[in-house]
């Protein structure tokens, strides 16, 4: 057992344990400098990845589509630049990307059944992926619209999680957090509407890193889901993710959203002691729902305290006010998919109940609710946070429990699911609502073997913050050495 009260290293299966492995080439950081320096090919890369991929479909189904033979032609590329002296900074290291983002040549539809049109170019993420030497191997499965806390689809089928293949890895980035879980791929981008990337990294032992809204473009979308949702990496350890971002941060001139650049790398930054930091635990939720946190997630995040404190930061019980920021989410939210559906002719003959259901209510929602949801920010963004004028971070649960079973929500309409969401998640979503970064680590394991993350929250513009104190953690908690059994 760990500090935390959790198991360590959980059984991952009924049939085998988990593994522990630290080896350098599967990161990010470790692939693309053993192929910087001539130790590793490319095509050896992705014909490795592509090959897992490959294995894993019957089991994990991470993966809605795999662009298998581009992929090998643009290794052999890679491989010709590498040979020829270029160096950029993921030349040649394969990655995923979720199902939601344009990539030219291929269609998004993001857990929707139906024809869907081919995008005509890359979304701005994906160019810059690109721009960087990444290979993309596919893109990975995700809820319809992104709505739930778990990827299963009628079109597209269930995703597993690599810990036990009986749950769900999350959602809505759920195939990519299996893809990274399970070493299909060092690192993947997610998208983040309401905690879309660090839930899946809570419930499959990953780093989830949630940017500060405009750090990532979103075009050519202005803006992504009314301003709630951006693009941000998922992987194993924190170097790794700050690595991704640095490849990712960027803006274009049609971006609503737009930070000023860090004044240094988002790698140098997580390379640094954060110094001593004051620090907020907390287990309140907007919807007042403390009490309903699991037992074992709140030991592990009370483990996680403890750490802290042992590093020499100051930890004090002490809630942030959400206020009614759960009123400001469900206009935008739910107007949003409404949007997504008409924008893209999406035939609802084809789609869920529930998910028809959420429309509905998101076009009543997409007029004066919607304008008074958005008007509300400035006033949240200052009640949440006004608990930085007291602490540097603030230290939550990512998830309240444990992933569903798969097939635990078939069939269920909007209110079930959406009330089942709720009560799983109830952390991450409120700094969506303000746009500020957050970041999931993971903090243990259930006497089950599933994983278990801790949230860490810091205010505008506090990436930096964040991914240096997730890497002090990381030094003494080794969570990226830990892997999930064999799928």
């Amino acid at each position: 057992m760990n500090a935390s009260g959790s198991t360590a290293i959980g059984p991952g299966s009924s049939s085998q344990a988990a593994r522990s492995a630290a080896d350098p080439l599967e990161s990010l950081v470790g692939q693309a400098a053993a192929l910087a320096a001539g130790g590793v090919g490319s095509l050896e890369l992705v014909e490795r990845s592509l090959a897992r991929i490959e294995a894993t479909r019957p089991t994990l189904n991470a993966f809605r589509i795999v662009r298998a033979e581009q992929a090998l032609a643009d290794a052999e590329d890679a491989d010709r630049r590498l040979r020829a002296g270029e160096r950029t900074p993921l030349l040649g290291v394969p990655v995923a990307i979720k199902d939601d983002v344009d990539l030219a040549g291929y269609s998004s539809p993001f857990g929707c059944a139906g024809e869907h049109r081919l995008a005509e170019r890359d979304a701005e993420p994906v160019r810059r992926l690109r721009e960087a030497g990444a290979i993309l191997v596919g893109k990975t499965n995700a809820p319809e619209v992104g709505q739930w806390h778990f990827s299963e689809t009628v079109a597209f089928g269930a995703t597993r999680n690599p810990w036990h293949l009986d749950y769900s890895p999350g959602g809505s980035s759920g195939g990519a957090a299996a893809a990274v879980a399970a070493g299909l791929v060092a690192a993947a981008m997610g998208s983040d509407g309401a905690g879309s990337i660090r839930i899946p990294a809570a419930w499959t032992n990953l780093v989830g890193l949630k940017p500060q809204r405009g750090r990532v473009s979103t075009w050519p979308d202005a803006e992504a889901f009314n301003g709630l949702s951006c693009y941000g990496p998922l992987t194993r350890d924190v170097a790794d993710s700050a690595l991704m971002l640095d490849v990712l941060a960027g803006n274009v001139p049609a971006d609503r959203h737009r930070v000023p650049p860090p004044g240094e790398p988002f790698a140098a930054a997580s390379g640094r002691a954060p110094g001593p930091l004051r620090i907020a635990i907390s287990f309140a939720t907007p919807l007042g729902a403390s009490g309903k946190v699991d037992r074992e997630h709140r030991l592990a995040i009370e483990g996680m305290a403890a750490s802290l404190s042992e590093l020499g930061h100051e930890v004090e019980e002490r809630d942030p006010d959400y206020g009614l920021v759960g009123a400001a989410l469900i206009p935008r939210g739910m107007a949003a998919v409404d949007a997504w559906l008409r924008e893209r002719d999406i035939d609802h003959a084809l789609l869920e109940s529930r998910t028809r259901t959420h429309a509905r209510i998101g076009r009543l929602l997409r007029g004066a609710p919607l304008r008074a949801a958005r008007a509300a920010e400035p006033s949240l963004q200052r009640r949440l946070g006004a608990i930085f004028d007291r602490v540097d971070v603030v230290l939550t649960p990512t998830t309240a429990e444990a992933p569903p079973r798969i097939d635990h929500l078939r069939g269920r309409g909007y209110w079930a699911t959406s009330t089942a969401a709720s009560a799983a998640c109830p952390f991450a979503w409120p700094w969506n609502v303000v746009g500020w970064p957050a970041i999931s680590v993971p903090a243990g394991f259930t006497a089950t073997g599933l994983p278990i993350g801790a949230q860490l929250v810091a205010p505008a513009q506090g990436e930096p913050l964040l991914l240096a104190l997730a890497a002090q953690l990381e030094q003494g908690r080794r969570w990226h050495e830990q892997r999930p059994p064999e799928p």
